[in-house]
């Protein structure tokens, strides 16, 4: 007899907090507020096409790295015309120093191409035409469309993962599952900017092997503290 399918796996949910959760989760945010109010990306961007081509460039990179390289190229090729023209192998001396650069520069002069050829020299600005460009992934889509405050999105990261993880705000095992996860613990007029207050946090403060606790803002509400505090 043949065996039932099993039944399709969905995204893992976190329980609607209880008011003595959601006073700690408000309060989380209002100390990143009063740290940052309008917190920005580090990536350094002009235009909706130098925004998408550094975020595509920084997966698996620093964005101290993109930067160094994006001083150089963006002097010379800002706009997907003048990047088509640059070439893929003019292209890649720029981005030599990033990670995985064969491969980005093979994507970005593809979505360079795409865009002169299908969106008239202009980056779409919406999430399903944004994620039909080579390179630009879920992430990346969410990052532009945040960045550019057209849609509020908290794109997930190894540090916002960690950091929300550390903070108990998530228990997904994916970043698809944390991303969903904070998107309905984030009070709407924050969603701008939570990516960024967790990505910072992160970057600075709450990092990976020996997090700063001593440094942090939210230590008297984390969770986590007691693991790193006194080791």
């Amino acid at each position: 007899m043949a065996k039932p399918p099993k039944p399709a796996k969905t995204p893992a949910r976190k329980k609607r907090p209880n008011p003595a959760e959601q006073a700690r989760i408000a309060e989380i945010f209002r100390r990143f507020e009063d740290q940052e109010s309008d917190p920005r990306t580090e990536l350094d961007y002009a235009s909706p096409f130098t925004l998408v081509t550094a975020v595509a460039l920084s997966a698996q990179a620093t964005d101290i790295s993109v930067n160094k390289a994006t001083a150089r190229l963006f002097k010379v090729a800002d706009t997907p015309q003048k990047m088509l023209a640059l070439g893929e192998a003019g292209l890649k001396p720029f981005i030599s120093s990033i990670g995985l650069y064969n491969s980005k520069a093979k994507n970005v002069i593809a979505m360079s191409r795409i865009l002169v050829e299908q969106h008239g020299g202009e980056v779409p600005l919406t999430r399903e035409a944004l994620q039909a460009l080579p390179g630009v992934g879920r992430k990346t889509a969410s990052v532009v469309l945040n960045e550019l405050r057209i849609e509020p999105a908290i794109a997930v990261d190894t540090h916002v993962f960690r950091v929300a993880h550390r903070l108990g705000l998530a228990t997904g095992k994916t970043p698809d599952q944390v991303e969903a996860q904070l998107m309905a613990i984030v009070p709407d007029e924050l969603k701008t900017r939570a990516h960024h207050w967790l990505i910072l946090h992160g970057r600075y403060v709450c990092v990976a092997r020996r997090p700063k606790c001593e440094d942090c803002v939210v230590g008297d509400l984390c969770p986590s503290r007691k693991l790193f505090v006194g080791r």
